[in-house]
């Protein structure tokens, strides 16, 4: 049996959870006003309203310390839905690859013992302690290292870009509406022989009205004014991330082998390839600011890893800077994943993990869904 649902929100999530429900069989129809236009490739600058066109695509899902838990669960959950995501949605013409490993250098004396024991207790899922003499060994280029690193030969990360990109062809090829439109209000609709079966109808910011069986909002801060008139309140805040994107002097560029990710001072260092000039370039982020205001002194934290940084670093020359938002819940855990009403779901406020969670939520969504 197959169900008729409407999916508000196309970033990551609400793609993914739009994929997973037309590939069930289920019938499909995903709202955004990004819809308009084709996903952006390549450069990036400026304040950036979807949190996953501005996000690094980081995948940190088994370094995660905790080993109990529902946030364990989903990401333990979308790492081993990962690889068959990327080979679905990508081709020969578009390949999506997840770029491995992950390396998490530890801060302290107490993260590195802390690391040494996850890497034990992980060990078979491709988890090893990078000792410092390890790295003072192979790789004295590296920021940080005085306490040693967890290396994760599974974590990483995937192009948020070539994601969406993926996503979009598929919906097209597996005939899912898309609705280039905002939506600006859900409500119950009025009882009607017209409308048996299609319990809600959401108003459009053109005036339109559309009518659906079963609702999933994917569209993390507008979420909030749409739940809160249905008498859910959901309250999340907005943290906003800037990214940098620079060209490493040729001179002084780091020569060590480069994991995928490495992450010093809870900050995320991106290797990319080479300028037109044959220069380096390395993403640096993201800042971690509340509310919708960058500000520049964050950004000079950044750029100096919390005063990490090494001289090669320091070097840099900035060629791109963008931002983004995203919606952390206020008092509840991210995500949130919840049956609100017969036929209305809530997957959102994933915070810094809307591309990791991405499988699993959507997988957890096509789970909820109810057939007639």
């Amino acid at each position: 049996m197959s169900a008729s649902v409407t999916v508000i929100g196309a970033g990551a999530v609400g793609a993914g959870c739009a994929w997973r429900l037309a590939k069930a069989g289920h019938s499909v129809t995903l709202i955004d006003p990004s819809l308009s236009s084709p996903p952006p490739s390549g450069e990036r600058s400026g304040p950036l309203d979807s949190g996953t066109v501005a996000s690094l695509g980081i995948l940190m899902g088994l370094v995660f310390r905790r080993s109990s838990g529902r946030a364990w669960r989903l990401r333990r959950r979308s790492m081993e839905l990962w690889p068959q995501w990327a080979e679905e949605l990508g081709d020969q013409e578009q390949p999506l690859q997840l770029q491995t490993p992950l390396v998490q250098v530890a801060a302290t004396e107490e993260e590195g013992l802390r690391m040494q024991a996850l890497a034990k207790e992980r060990q078979s899922s491709g988890l090893r302690f990078l000792s410092q003499e390890h790295l003072q060994r192979h790789h004295p280029d590296w920021p940080g290292g005085e306490h040693g690193a967890l290396h994760s030969v599974q974590d990483g990360r995937i192009d948020p870009l070539a994601l969406l990109k993926a996503l979009r062809k598929q919906l097209t090829r597996l005939d899912v509406t898309l609705i280039s439109e905002a939506v600006t209000r859900i409500r119950r609709a009025q009882p009607s022989p017209a409308l048996i079966g299609k319990p809600w109808t959401l108003e459009l910011q053109s005036s339109g009205l559309l009518e659906a069986e079963q609702v999933v909002v994917c569209s993390a801060l507008a979420a909030q004014p749409l739940l809160a008139e249905l008498g859910h309140q959901r309250a999340m805040e907005p943290v906003l991330g800037q990214v940098l994107d620079l060209e490493l002097a040729e001179a002084s560029a780091p020569c060590s082998p480069w994991p995928a990710v490495l992450v010093c001072q809870g900050i995320n260092l991106v290797r990319q390839g080479a300028s037109a000039n044959g220069r380096q370039r390395l993403w640096l982020g993201a800042t971690l600011e509340p509310g919708t205001q960058a500000d520049p002194q964050a950004l000079n934290q950044l750029l100096s890893l919390q005063g990490q940084a090494p001289a090669w670093l320091q070097r840099a020359t900035v060629v791109q800077h963008w931002q983004g938002l995203r919606a952390r819940p206020i008092d509840r855990p991210a995500p949130l994943l919840e049956v609100l009403e017969p036929g209305l779901i809530l997957a959102s406020g994933h915070y810094r993990n809307g591309v990791l969670l991405a499988p699993a939520t959507a997988e957890w969504v096509c789970e909820q869904i109810t057939t007639r």
